[in-house]
């Protein structure tokens, strides 16, 4: 049986983004419960504008428990998808165990239902606590093999920094424009979490291929393994173009989508990861192929 909502000292907001006191209220709560700072995203053109917040607060100001809800549009298996995701889910310790999470679930899916967004996303790493919501699992794979030969024709990448005022504003033109960087699962529009994602983990690197008019976001291992995490432009260059703009050799690859616009075939192997990507919505529809969305899309 449901617990029942206990909110006594709490004060339930919805929309308070555009209030610097509920925005900061965020960031503290994200960082207190997980260790991640979202502070950054002020800088970087704000969070999604489509993001609607609930949340209880505090009698301080403080955040007790939030969810939110923002448009997510994505491919699957060919069709764009009229969808919304469900990130920054979190409770404070003290408040656990009055039923706040799932009133601001059973919320948050009512308005996305009021939106009329036919599917809803989200990363978990609890899946038994959303299944009854109507969620399930999806399995995620990235692509290995063996690197093609670079391009010697390909121009020299440049390095970018979302920091760069004159970087970001590339970036947010290209993520404006860019095509899904898979037709089999992949997100459409996701310049907030392209860009945040940059800055939480320092390992991404962001490079512009000129020529291409492609952002590419990139890691190389102790190894020299590379792994492609994400593409942002119009039409998708091969992996040997990618390669051949940042000058590399590596005799192993990672791609962190399904491969099919890069010229070049890999073997799926199954993600590991502590978070599942879960759905709601759409049926049985599954991916038609071994595919996960880019880490860079991450929410």
């Amino acid at each position: 049986m449901a617990k029942r909502l206990d909110s006594t000292g709490l004060t339930f907001r919805q929309d308070y983004f555009g209030d610097p006191a509920g925005w900061a209220a965020l960031v503290r709560l994200l960082q207190d419960i997980f260790g991640i700072d979202i502070g950054p995203l002020k800088h970087l053109g704000g969070p999604d504008p489509t993001s609607m917040p609930f949340g209880w607060f505090d009698a301080t100001g403080e955040l007790a428990a939030n969810i939110s809800a923002f448009a997510l549009p994505f491919v699957i298996n060919g069709r764009v998808v009229h969808a919304a995701g469900l990130q920054s889910g979190a409770v404070r310790p003290q408040w656990r165990g009055r039923g706040l999470y799932r009133d601001l679930t059973v919320k948050a899916l009512d308005w996305c239902e009021q939106q009329g967004f036919e599917a809803v996303i989200l990363y978990t790493d609890k899946p038994s606590l959303y299944e009854p919501y109507g969620f399930r699992s999806i399995p995620l794979h990235r692509y290995e093999g063996a690197a093609p030969a670079p391009s010697t024709s390909a121009a020299p990448a440049l390095p970018l920094s979302p920091t760069n005022a004159d970087d970001l504003a590339l970036l947010q033109a290209l993520l404006k424009t860019r095509s899904p960087v898979s037709t089999t699962l992949s997100v459409t529009t996701n310049a907030a979490m392209f860009l945040i994602n940059t800055q939480i983990d320092p390992e991404i690197r962001v490079s512009f291929l000129e020529d291409q008019q492609a952002v590419i976001a990139w890691k190389m291992d102790a190894a020299g393994r590379f792994s492609l995490l994400d593409v942002v432009a119009s039409d998708i260059p091969s992996l040997a173009a990618i390669l051949g703009g940042l000058d590399i050799a590596s005799a192993g690859i990672d791609v962190f989508f399904r491969p099919e616009k890069l010229d070049w075939v890999g073997t799926p192997q199954p993600l590991e990861s502590t978070t599942t990507l879960m759905q709601r919505g759409l049926g049985d529809v599954t991916p038609h192929f071994p595919a996960m969305l880019s880490p860079l899309a991450d929410f």
